[in-house]
């Protein structure tokens, strides 16, 4: 297992900013979710929404039509009902596992296998299909975390690249390489993605998500 250092590192709480929602009120978090009010220093945000509670909640990115997030998080939340609230079970998970939540019903929906550890979740055009990485093909236990040593460092595990329906189903696996294959970012067009491999040494790796070569930037592809 590979580690390397980060010279910034994310916040484990989302919170995003949310047009008509008035700041400084509370609501019960089995139902939805909490609404905080900006620190008195803060000049130039306002709105703030917070979307998770407890333990670690990070790299959330939005759905194309803004109404879903990505996120993932070692909050365990029920993965066999689409419309589970925002309460999680009392035991967290040892690593991330990866979740979509619908931002207007704020609910949430397991969409990794619950096996090994995730990241890098990503919506495709069209917001009916996800992808991320993965280990659970290495096994279903979380990989060793790397030991601390100053700055913030990110394990480069045996994570591979999945695709799969918003609804849980249809999953399609992207590469199947021995090492770190992640933080995989789609076109716009939804047929290409660019990621980071170390295959062939640290580096960003373009691809088609259904494994066909091709000859875009003299790298690999892989098709959707």
């Amino acid at each position: 297992m590979q580690a390397i250092p980060f010279a910034k590192w994310c916040t484990i709480g989302l919170v995003c900013l949310l047009p008509g929602v008035q700041t400084g009120q509370a609501e019960d978090l089995g139902s939805k979710t909490l609404t905080i009010s900006a620190h008195q220093a803060e000049r130039h945000l306002k709105n703030i929404r917070q979307l998770t509670v407890g333990r670690q909640n990070a790299e959330a990115y939005f759905s194309f039509s803004g109404t879903k997030l990505i996120f993932q998080s070692t909050n365990n939340w029920m993965k066999d009902t689409y419309a589970a609230t925002l309460k999680p079970t009392d035991a967290g998970l040892g690593c991330y596992q990866m979740y979509v939540m619908d931002l207007e019903s704020d609910t949430v929906r397991l969409v990794s296998t619950g096996m090994g550890a995730t990241t890098c979740g990503y919506f495709f055009p069209g917001d009916r299909r996800v992808l991320y990485s993965s280990t659970h093909a290495s096994g279903p236990n979380c990989p060793p975390k790397p030991k601390r040593e100053g700055a913030y460092r990110w394990a480069l595990d045996d994570y591979d690249i999945y695709a799969i329906g918003i609804n849980g189903q249809g999953m399609q696996r992207l590469t199947s390489t021995p090492g770190y294959d992640a933080e995989a970012t789609i076109s716009p067009d939804g047929k290409t993605i660019v990621w980071t491999s170390v295959k062939d040494g640290y580096r960003d790796r373009p691809a088609r998500p259904k494994g066909t070569p091709a000859p875009s930037w003299r790298r690999r592809l892989c098709k959707v």
